[in-house]
Parts: C-alpha cells; structure tokens; sequence
C-alpha cells in the first residue's frame, strides 16, 4: 500500500533524481570541452544569442534566463573568462550591466558542442515525440511555479 509520503511518490524526488542523472549523462561529453554543466548552459544562451544576431546578454539576463543568483553565476563567469571563452564587458551605456560576450575560442567551441544533443537523446533511449512532449509538460509546470 502508497502513502502520500512514501518516497516514490514524491513528484519533487522524480524531478531531483532524473536531473540528476541527465547531468550525469552529460558529464563525459562536456569533460572532452574541458567546461561542466552550469558553464554549458550559460555558453548555450551566449551560443544562441551570437547566432541569432542578438546583443551580448547582461550578467542579470543570464541570471534571470538561466534562474542563476548572481553568486551562484559570477564565479561560473571567472572561470570562463580563465579559459578564454568569454569575456565580461561593462555597458557604455549604463556602467551598471556587464555584458557576457563570446571570445573567438567560445565561438570555436559551439562547432565541436553539436554533437551533444544528439549523443543525449540516445542516452535517453526514447522517441524524439516523447522527449519533446516531456520538455514541453516540465516549461508548462515551471512557468506555473513560476507564478506567484
């Protein structure tokens, strides 16, 4: 018999345990870019903000897009500065905003990234319909969450 607080029926414990192990499958691809999780995602705003012709996004856009506190995110940034990746650049505009921009190296390393999905949805072993229907459910529960 289930109790309401059994373990395995906590929504909470099955979102905490597959994120986890989904950063765990991408642990040996992003060793071979030398860069870990939380720099990857930031390095995919500034990928697909450079594709798309967008300005360079401001440390508090990242933060907001990527639900980063700026302490959680400013040493991520230093570390891919270290590296060469990105740098930060303060507005001419408004010396409050730092934009994060992508170096000739951080360009460089989106070439050898596109493999990563790909590689990811074999992991996964489902079909695509049944990924892009579970991305589409957990956007739908965040932007609940997300309301106050």
């Amino acid at each position: 018999m289930t109790h309401p607080l059994d373990l395995e029926q906590q929504l909470c414990f099955a979102l905490y345990t597959a994120s986890r192990l989904t950063v765990r499958a991408y642990r040996p691809l992003l060793e071979e870019l030398s860069i870990t999780y939380p720099q990857y995602l930031v390095l995919l705003v500034l990928w697909q903000a450079h594709r798309e012709g967008a300005p360079a996004p401001t440390v508090r856009g990242l933060g907001e897009k990527l639900y980063l506190d700026s302490g959680t995110l400013t040493p991520l940034l230093k570390r891919l500065e270290a590296r060469g990746l990105v740098t930060r650049e303060r507005s001419t505009a408004d010396e409050r905003e730092v934009h994060v921009v992508l170096t000739k190296e951080g360009r460089s390393l989106h070439r050898r990234a596109k493999k990563i999905p790909e590689a990811l949805a074999c992991a996964y072993d489902q079909p695509p319909r049944d990924l892009f229907a579970l991305r589409d459910q957990l956007k739908s529960l965040i932007a609940r969450l997300e309301t106050p």
